[in-house]
């Protein structure tokens, strides 16, 4: 039975697609392609041949009987987007959806993910997140989705163009407070950066820093820090009175945090009272925290 295969290819570097992903475009019958243009320079940079068409938002109703009927008539299909992983943030999952339903199997060829690429060099806590996707255009819709996940624990990710994403980061900040942040753009190109801190620093460094290339904006989860009474309290070595924080503080979470001032020249002190009011926590057992950092 003929295969539609989901095959990701590279978000920047063309070297970055995997020996299987170049075998399987060789040997299908079709690729299905977000943009034709796009996909055939990879093709050509490797030498294949294979016969292309698109198959994007705006055609994919009147495509989808073209590569079901190839599928039907024994070939293979691969489907690629412009850059990254099919299927996330692009028409290509409602064709897997189709062809599941018409009785075909369906492969993933694993690879290279925006979402995943700017997570694993933000700094932020990766062993929770939440992908938004594009947040809306307008300011009055974003503010509506950031609400929505204003207290979720997890690292929250967006994908944003270059000419909202000051406006983004502005509505984040108004509605999700001043969290760390990790900002990356152009990734595995020439010029790929990434710009850290909290979201009040991102905000300033692209009032003065003009927006290029394509982003991913990843923010700190929430904390549920304390707005409601601590549990109980303890009493450290020189007679302070010290409030445990919630059972629910993200420690990872300030720990990073900790770490990454700590880097930036700050005093233990400084660091403590900092994320003490930032995350309505014990500036003490901040403190401590900092005390026992990793060398």
């Amino acid at each position: 039975m003929a295969v539609l295969y989901v095959v990701a290819t590279p978000i920047g570097n063309l070297e970055d697609i995997s020996p299987r992903g170049l075998r399987i475009l060789q040997e299908v019958g079709l690729i299905a392609a977000e943009d034709t243009r796009h996909t055939r320079k990879l093709l050509q940079r490797y030498q294949i041949e294979t016969r292309l068409i698109a198959y994007h938002e705006h055609n994919k109703l009147a495509r989808l009987d073209t590569i079901l009927l190839a599928l039907a008539n024994g070939d293979d299909v691969a489907l690629v987007s412009d850059a990254g992983t099919p299927a996330i943030s692009d028409p290509g999952y409602e064709l897997v959806g189709a062809v599941i339903g018409a009785g075909f199997a369906v492969v993933p060829i694993p690879g290279p993910s925006a979402v995943i690429t700017g997570l694993s060099a933000s700094g932020l806590p990766t062993d929770r997140f939440y992908y938004l996707g594009f947040p809306p255009r307008r300011s009055k819709e974003r503010i509506a989705l950031f609400s929505e996940v204003v207290d979720i624990p997890a690292t929250l990710v967006v994908y944003e163009a270059p000419h909202r994403i000051c406006d983004c980061l502005a509505d984040a900040l108004s509605v999700l407070g001043d969290r760390p942040a990790a900002v990356a753009r152009e990734l595995t190109k020439l010029h790929e950066q990434f710009v850290r801190g909290t979201l009040s620093d991102l905000v300033a460094h692209f009032n003065t820093t003009e927006p290029r290339g394509e982003f991913v904006l990843m923010i700190g989860g929430a904390t549920r820090p304390a707005k409601r009474k601590p549990t109980s309290s303890t009493t450290n070595e020189l007679g302070v009175i010290v409030e445990e924080a919630p059972a629910d503080v993200d420690w990872n979470l300030i720990r990073a945090e900790l770490q990454r001032l700590r880097a930036e020249g700050w005093t233990g002190t400084k660091a403590a009272k900092q994320l003490a009011k930032q995350y309505e926590l014990d500036r003490h057992q901040v403190y401590s925290e900092w005390s026992n950092l990793p060398e």
